[in-house]
């Protein structure tokens, strides 16, 4: 089975994210769900950027670094939309990194350098989601697939930011169920 680190989105370490590791772990995997945020949790995705913006994107990265500092370094990292900023940097520069999985967010792969060979990537988002449409994600997801030979884009009907997080009012049960498939295939490749 495979080593996983999951990092949560802007609200938190919420129940619905605690649920997803709580499934990958139901199916053998190896799950570390780091809490970048120190137990805080948000209601809203407003109210966690505002917590973002007093902690710092910096500060999270260099949580989520510490965070896996002990940890083997064959794992695959999973983010959640603000989880994917750590999870994308450690994949691309942390030695041994066996895959990427990102959910509501992409990062352009030249922010973190070269995308390293031979580690796939997945990315997952809702086609009308406007925060992964109109705030550059979705193009960076186009050109991570284009340039890595082993990385796909799923896009789901909807428009749902945090659709994935069955904790959130955001929760779309059929584009969880399949997300959650899809990683399960990815993570027994």
């Amino acid at each position: 089975m495979t080593d996983v680190v999951l990092f949560h989105h802007a609200q938190g370490l919420t129940p619905g994210v605690i649920g997803f590791a709580e499934e990958l772990r139901g199916a053998g995997h190896t799950v570390y769900a780091p809490d970048l945020y120190d137990g805080h949790t948000f209601d809203t995705l407003d109210a966690g950027l505002a917590h973002l913006s007093e902690v710092g994107i910096e500060e999270i990265l260099a949580r989520g670094t510490r965070a896996v500092a002990e940890l083997p370094a064959d794992v695959v990292f999973v983010g959640f939309s603000l989880g994917v900023v750590t999870a994308q940097k450690l994949a691309q520069t942390r030695p041994g990194a066996r895959g990427a999985v990102l959910v509501s967010a992409c990062v352009p792969a030249s922010y973190f350098g070269p995308w390293p060979a031979g580690v796939p990537a997945r990315v997952h988002a809702m086609e009308a989601d406007p925060v992964f449409r109109d705030e550059g994600d979705a193009e960076a997801a186009r050109a991570l697939v284009g340039e890595v030979p082993d990385a796909e884009l799923h896009l789901y009907p909807g428009e749902q930011h945090n659709f994935a997080d069955s904790s959130l009012p955001s929760y779309d049960a059929e584009a969880a169920t399949l997300l959650l498939q899809r990683t399960l295939a990815f993570l027994d490749k």
